[in-house]
């Protein structure tokens, strides 16, 4: 990336230039060389295949020869080699070699791809990259949830590749007839507008391509393995049985100079090799002689980084394949297939990578690469480790102890179960709390991982939810599990509080996290009454492995206490809390405030802290010009200071223009700061203002702003010195006015911010996080629900109140299910769930299970036994769940819960008070559950049978939460491309994201969000700067990626789906924009329903392609929609329905209807006048509009007089029958997805 050492010193200066300038000019300049650099040292090599054209690679010098290798294994031609070595100018290139090193390698090298001899390694490796190869035609993994494999469905939608493929010359309308004949506009019926239907089939279309394993039946070692001597001595390594799709059943020899067919059968063996005898290194082109191999976009079968499940499934055949069954049984002992012989150390590999350099760029890229790739394979084996836990796989290290009791390794992992076992969590909520415990704490691994201090670890630990039971995973420290956790803590407490110990190195370390976490340190009192320093709660515990690292465990108490769930004696909250019903009782007491509102409060704090400090000084100055003769006090600097602050604030009132002037870059503010914080409190007059302001926001302390928060208060069991009181006192105070800045700022300006549809959820997921970027955790959804209940503008909250109520119903359906699941048998799994299903969702009103055969059940079963396994509860008192109970436990959680009132005895009356659909609550209850379905039709409201049989429950997947591990110099990258972009300099904000998204490929790989996002906003700008083929081939690719990594039917993956929809149409390519267009709505329809604002956006687009298709009618449908919906959400005077109008005004006047053309447009029109005025350009427009259209309606009314007056021999003048230019479609598509063309800067 970056060439050798020249750089480094340019990095970093400019990065610690940048640091200084914050978010200042400065920042962005250095910023731009920095690119400069980095793009002036990539090279190109040219690289030349057996059997292929040479052709050109950028490779960068940091690169290792071994990369070369993984871009020929992914790329088409070339995909089929494993086993060649890469030789320059006749020699050998060294794997391992980094590009830099190797003499004589320079731009416009030519790089040989030489065939090496096979070893029985080697072979086996090819066989089974030959068989992901095949697998990757056939969706099984996908569906079972394997091997990082997800679905994608767009290439079925678009025919195949897109880039820059079909642009058809429509914009000249030359063959005007056929060339729209041949489009069939017309959508199923179920999408279109007022569609009572919702259809699951449809969800994923069938591809042609896919039949399982296309053109192999099987691929599997031979019984005839290994080869005698006297064949080993003519190099035979190993022996393949295959059978291919037209029934050939064929047997090959894999030998040192590749694979050929031999004569042997299954009963007879005979090695000699098979007429006519053909020798292929790659076992592709052998096969491809017996039968023809396909292949797909890369990005349909690159691995995810980490495992998107699907909630649908087909019936797949299930198909035979020995490699997977040869890895199904040895990597279940936990020996991982790269490292023969041995388990991988994952605490070793996560806390080593932790500690590679990180001076400059390259080393930095490195690092975030290597910590991001064992993260991902620590998160997929610690989810396969907690599957076999509760599966009854892994035998438990204290097999003695109840169930509930037992905790686990395998492969050097370590896994518990959420149960408060021996009462450690009695007083803070039992289970409930040991539940809550571990995602706490995966927060705090996350935070502090964010803060990334050297010499401070936190352990791998991924929270697994599966079959009703949390598993926590987590790696191991060295040494710990020889020692008594008595003797290993050197920091913190086991007790919560009762004994707590401290040590230096470790407040060393933890108080370079205080400042970001926002943790205060404070004093806390031992058993024996002795004041001990800590800088985290007292729960955190820090333990020395015998490695030397200093780790730190159990950070659930990262984050202060959310008083308005946890009710003190004796304490009062503020008024803003009280007046919404708090404090309200939860289910433990270990409910804690999110990172993000912390953040929020802080923010919030600095700017009254900056206001009130302006105000002072104000009015310091005031009185200094009423009496200038008594203050002599006043040094020059404050002087300064305070002329400075009142030039930027001569208004009256005194602080709100300063205020506002601060808040877009708070630069001024932090000045004005920094000039009192910077005079050493010399003078006693700033001195005073400070102080004064310190004290009014609880800054702990008073020369300067820093809040900060002590974790302890109000944990029970900790004890604080008298010393601190009023410390504490204040720290109270502090969390009191947090709680109530939730309540009082954060919930309503989630709703001011749904109010003007700058957060748009569309389903459960969108929404929690929606509330989580706010700093909003889930249990306050009751209380969010009800303040939109209060909102004067509730019908424009419609949407958002049906989404919330529709995740609430089912998150507490989750927490029933969790329980109910715990006690069901693996023999009976899919009948429980189907009857859970059916008493959740059909209309059916008495469900009865269907135990499993009695034949099946052994009676002979000692019920002592039956205890072992986590999963192996023997009751069968889920049966006896009927509909009505369940939706009573519904109601009862979600009073007990979320404080929430829901009126309703069934999912029938549910979805009739609330409009819900039943299918989206079949999408929310298995995503969060992980149940998978078989993809049919379900009858939810035949009241004579079930909609669901077991046969219609295919798998139970896990649900994992895990850290995600950030590429952050790609991050920066991309923020400052954003920032250029929105400064209108297009041209420099398209390299920097260029850019990033090199840098985010070299952390992540190919596959993963933040690459989707920044090939979307490249596409963007691609098509701004009128590069539609560019901008076509990026956005296919933004389309594939959120297919893969957030689902198929993710709110984000609909949103790329327009997006690709437009650049489709703007490429001349109008059915696939239309088929695109249809796609789309239909997952909205599932996802959410066709009531929300963003159906108006994707209903005006069907409606505008439509228009520019001549197919007047359904367009009119589709607008007249969008015209509906964007009255209801957007208030009837809002400019998007006067730009609806005359969209529908247009298609009127095509189809000659003028009078109703000329009703819309002078709706449009007065809006235009009343919002704008009517000198606007828009008014203007609308007004000449209106003129045409009465003179069109005029010369109309005359010919038809014309008609009536004088019969068949009338003179009719030609009427003017416009089709819309494409041109003028286009520039309303453009209007309505807010895209602006700007001149270029």
């Amino acid at each position: 990336m970056v060439n050798g050492d020249g750089a480094h010193d340019h990095t970093e200066e400019a990065e610690s230039k940048q640091d200084r300038d914050g978010e200042a000019d400065g920042g962005e300049e250095s910023n731009e060389q920095e690119v400069i650099v980095i793009q002036d040292t990539g090279f190109t090599v040219k690289i030349q295949a057996p059997g292929t054209e040479p052709f050109d690679l950028q490779v960068s010098p940091q690169e290792m020869v071994q990369e070369i290798h993984q871009v020929l294994m992914d790329r088409e031609d070339t995909c089929h080699r494993t086993c060649f070595s890469l030789q320059l100018d006749g020699n050998v290139l060294d794997n391992f070699a980094e590009l830099k090193s190797i003499e004589g390698l320079q731009e416009g090298s030519l790089l040989k791809v030489v065939e090496e001899p096979y070893t029985v390694r080697e072979a086996r490796i090819h066989v089974r990259h030959i068989r992901d190869l095949l697998k990757s035609l056939d969706p099984s993994d996908a569906y079972n949830g394997v091997d990082c494999n997800s679905l994608s469905f767009l290439s079925i939608f678009t025919d195949g590749d897109l880039g820059g493929a079909k642009a058809t010359d429509s914009g000249k309308r030359k063959k005007k007839g056929n060339e729209l004949e041949q489009i069939d506009c017309t959508p199923p019926e179920h999408i279109l507008p007022g569609s009572k239907e919702r259809p699951l089939v449809p969800l994923q279309p069938q591809n042609k391509d896919w039949k399982p394993m296309q053109c192999l039946k099987v691929l599997t070692m031979s019984g005839w393995n290994p080869p005698p001597g006297n064949r080993k001595m003519h190099g035979d390594l190993m022996y393949l049985y295959i059978v291919t799709v037209e029934e050939r059943h064929v047997s090959v020899t894999a030998s040192t100079r590749g694979f050929y067919l031999n004569q042997s059968t299954t009963y007879t063996f005979n090695p000699k090799p098979a007429n006519p005898s053909f020798l292929s290194h790659s076992l592709v082109e052998l096969l491809s002689q017996i039968s023809p191999l396909p292949l797909r976009h890369p990005f349909e079968r690159i691995a995810t980084p980490f495992q998107v499940y699907s909630w649908t499934a087909p019936q797949v055949d299930h198909a035979m394949d020995c490699v997977r069954a040869e890895d199904a049984y040895t990597s279940r002992l936990g020996y991982e297939e790269h490292i023969p012989g041995q388990t991988r150390d994952w605490n070793e590999e996560l806390q080593t990578t932790r500690e590679l350099p990180r001076k400059n760029l390259p080393e930095r890229l490195l690092r975030e690469r290597a910590i991001f790739k064992v993260h991902s394979d620590f998160a997929a084996a610690a989810t396969r480790g907690a599957m076999a836990v509760i599966d009854g796989n892994v035998m438990a290290i204290n097999p003695g102890e109840e169930t509930r009791m037992q905790m686990f390794i395998w492969n050097n992992i370590f896994f518990s179960l959420g149960f408060d076992v021996r009462d450690h969590y009695r007083e803070l909520g039992g289970d409930a709390a040991a539940h809550a415990a571990p995602t706490n704490d995966l927060n705090g691994v996350r935070a502090y991982g964010a803060v990334d201090v050297e010499g401070l670890y936190t352990l791998g630990t991924v929270v697994v939810d599966y079959r009703g039971y949390r598993v926590t995973a987590q790696s191991i420290i060295p040494g710990i599990l020889e020692r008594e956790q008595e003797q290993s803590v050197i920091y913190g407490s086991i007790d919560f509080g009762k004994t707590v110990v401290s040590h230096s190195k470790y407040l060393e370390l933890l108080d370079k996290t205080s400042r970001p976490l926002k943790v205060q340190r404070h004093n806390v009192l031992n058993e024996k009454n002795e004041t001990v320093e800590l800088c985290s709660s007292v729960e955190c515990k820090g333990i020395i492995g015998n490695d030397g690292r200093h780790y730190i465990l159990d950070l659930l108490r990262t984050f202060p206490p959310d008083l308005n769930f946890l009710p003190v004696e004796g304490e009062e909250l503020p008024p803003e809390s009280q007046r919404c019903g708090f404090p309200l009782q939860h289910r433990h007491r270990l409910a804690c405030l999110r990172q993000e509102l912390i953040e929020a409060f802080v923010e919030h704090r600095y700017l009254l802290f900056m206001k009130m400090a302006a105000l002072q000084l104000m009015q310091q100055k005031a009185n200094k010009d009423c009496n200038k003769t008594d203050a002599p006090a006043i040094t020059d600097a404050s002087a300064e200071s305070s002329a400075d602050t009142t030039q930027a604030a001569p208004s009256d009132p005194p602080a709100g223009k300063e205020l506002e002037e601060s808040i877009p870059g708070l630069a001024q503010a932090k000045e004005l700061a920094e000039t009192l914080v910077a005079e050493d409190g010399s003078d006693p007059k700033s001195r005073e203002v400070v102080l004064n302001a310190c004290k009014a926001v609880g800054s702990i302390s008073n020369t300067s702003f820093d809040i900060r928060f002590n974790p302890d208060i109000f944990s029970p069991g900790v004890r604080f010195p008298d010393d601190s009181a009023e410390d504490v006192q204040k720290q109270k105070q502090l969390l009191k006015d947090t709680a109530a800045f939730l309540v009082s700022c954060q919930i309503p300006s989630l709703v001011k911010d749904c109010l003007d549809h700058s957060a748009l959820p569309m389903d459960g997921a969108t929404l929690t996080e929606a509330l989580h970027q706010r700093g909003i955790n889930i249990r306050y959804l009751g209380t969010v629900l009800e303040f939109v209940d209060k909102t004067p503008a509730k019908a424009q909250l419609e949407h958002f109140y049906r989404i919330g109520i529709s995740e609430l119903i089912t998150r507490c359906a989750k927490h029933i299910f969790k329980t109910y699941l715990q006690g069901v048998e693996l023999s009976a799994l899919s009948a429980a769930v189907s009857h859970f299903l059916n008493c959740f969702l059909s209309s059916f009103p008495d469900a009865v299970a269907h135990l499993p055969p009695d034949e099946l059940v052994s009676r002979r079963k000692s019920r002592k036994r039956r205890n072992r396994v986590p999963g192996g509860g023997d009751n069968t008192a889920w049966a006896s769940l009927t509909p009505s109970e369940l939706w009573k436990n519904i109601a009862s959680e979600a009073q007990s819960y979320y404080h929430f009132t829901i009126q309703c005895e069934s999912a029938d009356q549910v979805v009739e008070k609330y409009g819900l659909q039943k299918i989206t609550l079949l999408r929310e209850i298995s995503v969060k559950t992980g149940i998978q379905i078989l993809i049919k039709e379900y009858n939810f409201d035949s009241r004579h049978k079930p909609a669901f049989t077991e046969e219609d429950i295919l798998n139970i997947f896990p649900v994992v939460k895990h850290v995600n591990p950030k590429a952050s110099d790609a991050f920066h990258f991309f923020q400052s491309g954003q920032a250029k972009v929105q400064q209108g300099f297009l041209k420099e904000g398209c390299e920097l994201i260029n850019e990033a998204l090199n840098l985010f490929n070299n952390v992540y790989g190919a596959m993963h969000v933040e690459i989707c996002a920044c090939l979307r906003l490249l596409a963007r700008l691609n098509y701004i700067m009128g590069d539609h083929p560019e901008a076509l081939s990026n956005q296919q690719k933004a389309v594939l990626m959120s297919e893969r990594v957030l689902g198929i039917e993710h709110p984000n993956t609909i949103q790329e789906y327009m997006h690709l929809a437009l650049y489709c149409f703007a490429n001349g390519q109008l059915s696939t924009a239309l088929k695109l267009l249809y796609r789309a709505r239909y997952l909205m329809l599932v996802v959410c329903g066709e009531d929300h604002p963003e159906m108006a956006l994707l209903d005006s687009n069907i409606g505008l392609v439509l228009h520019g298709v001549m197919e007047y009618d359904l367009s009119l449908r589709f607008l007249e929609n969008a015209l509906s919906i964007n009255s209801k959400y957007h208030g009837p005077r809002s400019l998007k329905v006067a730009l609806s109008h005359h969209l529908v005004a247009r298609v009127y006047e095509s189809k000659a209807e003028f009078r109703s053309a000329l009703q819309h447009e002078k709706e449009g029109y007065t809006i235009y006048k009343n919002q704008m005025g009517e000198a606007h350009e828009k008014t203007k427009e609308s007004s000449e509009y209106l003129k045409y259209l009465t003179q069109q309606a005029v010369a109309l009314q005359r010919t038809m007089n014309e008609i009536y007056k004088n019969g068949s021999n009338a003179s009719i003048m030609p009427l003017k029958f416009t089709a819309p230019s494409m041109a003028s479609v286009l520039e309303q598509l453009n209007i309505i997805n807010g895209i602006i063309f700007i001149p270029l800067r």
